[in-house]
């Protein structure tokens, strides 16, 4: 039988120990759950980047925890319906309570469904296929496609993450950028070469950039894949901030030289557009607000 013993005030040790119990809702366990949850949203986007879904080994390697841990909060996750086990094939991926929240974002500004009518149109018009695209921790990503009715046709998947500084959508959103931004990017960013003709020297990406306000669109030729040719121009809101980028891409067999200047005027007109549906505000260095294009500010909205 234990023996509790007496402390010098007379209180038993036991009743100490008792009355140095955390009660629920200590900061180290609120840290805890801090931590728990920080694990379990890695989680999740190492599956949201997986095409195919992953092994449980496979996720927790990438994410850096033990099979164990990993699987608790898989288990936790699919539980809630964020993540989905396919038991026949022993994978996991990303489950539809994911996309029902993630949709919630796409509600808040509803720039999907102002876009998709002009992305539909643009992509009759330039028989191409077409892109929408937002800025997210220096990566573009995209939030929808119209894919056109040709064979051979990009393709890039709701969710996917391109570089800003070698991808079309990724240089509209940086040539709308402020200049205080721009400049952050440009020295605390790798700019990586992905292709032979990858820009990844800050200087050049600079001019190009600058080369693309002139025009009002950016191109991105071969720079992210060898043999394709993408188009883009920012979209933006009621402050004449960048809030998207919409593109055109299809092989360089299609989009030759003499066809980007035609394409580009379309995208650009279409980005113009979906702003002005939006009630946004074009920048005062806009090729659009230029005497003679017909274009102006009016109120709130740019009248088209």
């Amino acid at each position: 039988m234990r023996r509790l013993s007496r402390n010098a005030s007379g209180r038993k040790s036991g009743d100490r120990d008792k009355s140095q119990r955390k009660p629920p809702g200590t900061p180290v366990e609120r840290r805890d759950q801090v931590q728990s949850l920080v694990r379990a949203l890695t989680l999740l986007n190492s599956l949201a980047e997986a095409d195919d879904g992953l092994s449980l080994t496979e996720v927790a390697q990438q994410v850096g925890l033990t099979t164990s841990t990993a699987h608790r909060l898989l288990t936790t996750l699919e539980q809630e319906r964020y993540a989905h086990f396919n038991s026949e094939r022993r994978l996991w991926s990303v489950g539809v309570g994911a996309f029902v929240a993630g949709n919630g974002f796409l509600k808040t500004r509803n720039l999907v469904g102002s876009a998709r009518p002009h992305l539909r149109a643009l992509m009759e018009e330039s028989e191409e296929t077409v892109n929408l695209a937002v800025e997210d921790q220096y990566a573009a990503v995209y939030l929808l496609q119209v894919e056109c009715r040709q064979m051979m046709r990009a393709f890039a998947r709701p969710g996917g993450r391109v570089p800003l500084h070698c991808s079309a959508v990724g240089k509209a959103l940086l040539m709308a950028m402020p200049a205080a931004d721009l400049s952050r990017f440009l020295c605390k960013r790798d700019l990586q070469r992905v292709t032979a003709k990858t820009i990844h020297a800050p200087t050049e990406l600079r001019a190009d950039l600058v080369q693309a306000r002139e025009r009002g669109y950016a191109i991105d030729d071969e720079e992210h894949a060898i043999g394709l040719r993408c188009i883009a121009a920012p979209v933006f809101n009621e402050n004449g901030e960048s809030i998207a980028a919409i593109s055109l891409s299809g092989p360089m067999a299609r989009i030759s030289d003499a066809r980007i200047p035609v394409l580009g005027d379309l995208v650009r007109r279409k980005a113009d557009a979906i702003s002005a549906q939006l009630g946004g505000l074009l920048p005062d260095w806009h090729p659009s607000l230029r005497p003679g294009t017909g274009h102006r500010r009016h109120g709130k909205a740019i009248a088209t």
